[in-house]
């Protein structure tokens, strides 16, 4: 074999098909390229470290300090000192139970949502640019701006939810939606999902106009209804989307802070204070910058758990 491949002018390599080795000089060439690749990445590199990377290892490294505002005193190195004490604050694992809750609310009833929002204006209706351009509507706005939309909605005297609720007859007195114990988180959530749900419906709509029409099309011919195209068809191709956009939804709704903070500021009695106004109160209000490093330190840590078991999980499922 190997003497039938040298007669003909055929490398041993090019018949067993494997590449042949690199030359010194092909080696050479290849680390010329990744410099140069290096080199222009350099430009877009040096923002993010500079004004990400070195800002978060800098706020994580207060977490082992005792650092505060207005104190004249250097700041010390106190090891885990700011994380022994968090562990025994209950008002802060409150608000991470909160957090937790709003986060977890808020991604889903997104997800549901937006994703029958995008199958409908995935379909040819009229004035479909229209619908398409409104749905973009809350993601054009301000989360301060949507605060105080939202806070007139639900104002106890003059908002129109308590107005339209009393003229269908469903409430006898107005209802301070925003100031009840019971009532602020769920408001809270609703207001969360209205602002979030735009971006989601626009992956979501990406994910849909990429599903093959052939697959759509054969589906049908064989007598599948639309639930069996959706689950036969759509939702395996819309599944990598649907987790990408899953695990976005809650690191971004577990940081919230500017819409819980215009609408309620935590309150009323700490009912939806999450972690992110919790530890921007320890920072800003008490100037305990170190404890609350401390916490967002372990907010971090916490969501990279959770979001590790979630990805796992499901990429666990997709390989099954």
């Amino acid at each position: 074999m190997s003497a039938t491949a040298t007669g003909t002018g055929v490398s041993p390599s090019a018949s067993t098909g494997t590449p042949p080795p690199r030359t010194t000089a092909a080696r050479k060439r290849a680390l010329g390229l990744d410099r140069d690749a290096w080199f222009l990445l350099l430009p877009a590199l040096l923002p993010v470290l500079l004004l990400s990377a070195g800002p978060l290892l800098y706020g994580l490294s207060l977490a082992f300090t005792d650092a505060q505002s207005g104190r004249r005193e250097v700041t010390r190195f106190t090891g885990l000192a700011n994380l022994s004490d968090l562990r025994l604050d209950s008002l802060f694992w409150d608000s991470f139970r909160i957090g937790l809750v709003w986060a977890v609310s808020v991604t889903a009833l997104q997800l549901l949502l937006s994703l029958g929002l995008a199958l409908l204006l995935d379909q040819n209706l009229r004035f479909r640019w229209l619908a398409r351009t409104l749905a973009l509507v809350p993601w054009a706005m301000p989360e301060v701006v949507v605060g105080v939309m939202w806070r007139l909605v639900y104002n106890q005297d003059a908002g129109i939810l308590n107005s339209t609720l009393r003229d269908l007859h469903l409430i006898s007195e107005n209802v301070d939606w925003l100031a009840g114990i019971s009532l602020a988180l769920p408001a809270v959530i609703v207001v969360g999902v209205w602002a979030g749900m735009p971006q989601t419906t626009v992956v979501l709509l990406a994910g849909l106009q990429n599903v093959p029409l052939d697959l759509h099309e054969a589906a049908a011919l064989d007598g599948a209804g639309l639930w069996q195209r959706f689950r036969s068809v759509t939702w395996p191709a819309l599944k990598p989307v649907v987790l990408a956009i899953t695990a976005l939804d809650f690191i971004w709704n577990f940081n919230s802070f500017g819409l819980v903070y215009v609408l309620t500021g935590g309150g009323p009695g700490g009912a939806t204070r999450l972690p992110m106004l919790f530890a921007y109160e320890e920072a800003f209000r008490y100037g305990q910058f170190g404890y609350a490093a401390a916490m967002g330190l372990v907010m971090v840590a916490v969501v990279a758990v959770l979001l590790t078991v979630f990805l796992r999980n499901r990429l666990r499922e997709d390989d099954q």
